[in-house]
């Protein structure tokens, strides 16, 4: 939401994902409209690689795992695969060692559907792989006064780890004390 309180609410999160669902509309628009000049199958497998490298194997590795911990690696391949910026360099290496296409479209196509249909975002280190209610984002939720989100149907219903525990021998935070406020002389 802001620098200091780096969290969504469940409003800002559905904001978020509209954001992306603009960008897909955009691009399934731009892909109906040139819909003749796309290569498909350079078109399927740009699409395709994302996930065969970035998700399934990590979503393998998490049902494997049953609820416990899985390789951090999996995290860092979800999220290179699933970076704009990632996805960004394919496209202009293709460009320049293939050549510019409209197939390329399948790649923002992709990660604006992921988080603007899914809500799919970059995964944390803190939170299992697959979503699963945090009973600590339950708590702040209960804070704020607002409603919890629908829970994630799994297969199983794993009880939450990953998370980094919180560092050891430090007092709770109860308060923040307010800022100085200083009287300006006239």
């Amino acid at each position: 939401m802001d620098q200091a309180n780096p969290f969504e609410t469940p409003r800002t999160y559905s904001l978020h994902r509209a954001e992306y669902l603009v960008g897909l509309a955009v691009t399934t628009g731009l892909m109906a409209y040139h819909f003749s000049d796309i290569r498909w199958l350079p078109a399927i497998g740009l699409f395709l690689y994302i996930d065969l490298i970035g998700y399934i194997p990590g979503a393998i590795a998490f049902k494997k795992a049953g609820g416990a911990p899985i390789h951090k690696g999996y995290y860092v391949a979800y999220n290179v695969m699933h970076s704009l910026i990632t996805q960004g360099a394919v496209a202009a290496l293709w460009c320049w060692l293939v050549k510019p296409e409209w197939a390329l479209l399948v790649l923002p196509f992709h990660l604006f559907g992921d988080r603007g249909l899914f809500g799919n975002f970059m995964k944390s280190f803190a939170l299992p792989f697959e979503p699963v209610r945090q009973p600590g984002y339950l708590r702040l939720l209960d804070d704020l006064g607002l409603p919890h989100p629908k829970p994630v149907g799994h297969a199983m219903d794993p009880t939450p780890v990953g998370h980094i525990p919180a560092a050891t021998g430090a007092a709770p935070v109860t308060s923040v004390p307010a800022p100085a406020v200083q009287e300006v002389s006239r």
